[in-house]
């Protein structure tokens, strides 16, 4: 048999309702903010992601699905969500509206080669921000309130927010110097990934997840020590207003994040879970060089991104989903006889325009075996169409929970049901 390509994973109509749940939180919150959704193609031109997340990152090394299409041109299935939104920025000349400019995108399909393991799949799927335009830390600190907003109205747990300040190109070359000369004794015992981001982008040996580069790194020296007067002033600035927004944070002196356009600030919300583990829920940063790097004006970036399934994963984890029962139709309608399957469509998409959800048997069953599956289904209500009903005008509509029923035209029976609210 034939099964679904190792690091992917189908949604079933039993988990849908959680993705809807989500998914309504992270629009609803967007709007109220002023946010816009964007959709950009699961593929683009593989110099977009060389340029924009940077050839020293272990996405664009390791990761990235590109080959060639039919007309010899290099393609990449997208490996993060920022890139695209930025070309799209560009592409259409979103620079000339009134700035900034605050989008998201939901559901952003993102393709990664690596070992699959809990929260991490080849393909998953991204809600994302970006707000162009917007150099004051008061963007950042919204961009962050926005994120931590969604997370906590979500219901979960165990939050703590991560901060840090990588610099800028002005200041931070001075602290990559220092971080050199720190390292340059202790290459021998780095590994080999980190030997080769030494001379391009030592940064990203912070960056190294094995055990042993990071007992390396103890006492290395920290970005916040480098910072130019207008990256530590940000810095000051941005940490006052999650303050005054009560969005509390840690001080994260090791958190830089995992691509080269980052600068200034950098974030991360970690979640604790119930064995003892971490997640990041969401993570993003400034990148106020981006849209130049990539061939625009000079304008100022910063956003996050989200995992939808890392997400889902840390609310299983913590019991905040009950039993899916969004999806299940109000109405079940059971028929009997020639003519009540007409009948039985007829009321459905009567029911159905009037705003009550309705399904009823396409398979021939007894009444019995109808009542049974309407039990399944877990309808709250079911109406009988047969011959007695077809001749008498009247539907006999009965409440599941209490087995009362009741005999009552169409236009009265759909009247009523309207009234319910279950």
């Amino acid at each position: 048999m034939i099964q679904a390509p190792r690091g992917t994973r189908d949604v079933l109509p039993s988990q849908s309702g959680n993705w809807q749940h989500i998914e309504g939180v992270m629009r609803e919150e967007c709007r109220l903010a002023g946010f816009r959704e964007v959709r950009t193609p699961a593929f683009e031109h593989t110099e977009l992601f060389l340029r924009g997340v940077g050839d020293t990152t272990d996405i664009v090394q390791k990761e990235m699905y590109t080959f060639e299409d039919k007309g010899g041109r290099s393609i990449t299935l997208k490996p993060e969500g920022t890139a695209g939104a930025v070309r799209l920025f560009l592409e259409h000349g979103l620079f000339n509206e009134p700035l900034p400019l605050k989008l998201y995108y939901l559901n952003c399909p993102v393709f990664r080669y690596e070992a699959p393991q809990a929260g991490r799949f080849r393909e998953h799927h991204q809600f994302g921000v970006e707000a162009f335009g917007a150099p004051l830390p008061s963007m950042d600190a919204e961009i962050i309130a926005l994120g931590a907003g969604i997370v906590r109205r979500l219901g979960l747990k165990d939050l703590e927010l991560h901060l840090n300040s990588i610099g800028c190109p002005k200041c931070r070359p001075n602290y990559q110097e220092a971080l050199r000369e720190f390292l340059r004794p202790r290459l021998p015992k780095l590994c080999g990934s980190c030997n080769e981001r030494f001379s391009r982008n030592p940064l990203r040996i912070l960056d190294c997840k094995l055990p042993s580069c990071q007992e390396e790194l103890k006492g290395a020296p920290v970005t916040l020590d480098s910072l130019c007067e207008d990256c530590a002033s940000h810095f000051s600035a941005l940490k006052a207003a999650l303050e005054r927004l009560n969005v509390p944070f840690v001080i994260d002196t090791g958190l830089v994040r995992g691509l080269d356009y980052y600068s200034k600030t950098v974030f991360e919300m970690i979640a604790t879970l119930p064995d003892g583990g971490h997640f990041t829920t969401f993570g993003g940063g400034r990148y106020d060089g981006l849209v130049e790097l990539i061939g625009g004006p000079p304008t100022a970036g910063i956003g996050f991104g989200l995992g939808m399934e890392r997400i889902l994963a840390v609310m299983e984890s913590q019991g905040l989903f009950e039993d899916e029962k969004s999806d299940v139709p109000m109405v079940y309608i059971a028929s009997m006889g020639q003519d009540a399957p007409t009948a039985a469509l007829l009321l459905a998409q009567e029911l159905r325009q009037s705003g009550v959800s309705a399904d009823m048997d396409h398979a021939g069953r007894s009444l019995k075996a109808q009542f049974k599956y309407a039990g399944r289904l877990g309808s709250p209500y079911v109406v009988i169409i047969g011959e007695n009903e077809l001749q008498s005008g009247k539907y006999t509509l009965r409440n599941m929970q209490t087995k009362d029923e009741s005999a009552l035209p169409p236009a009265e029976l759909i009247e009523t049901l309207k009234g319910v609210r279950v």
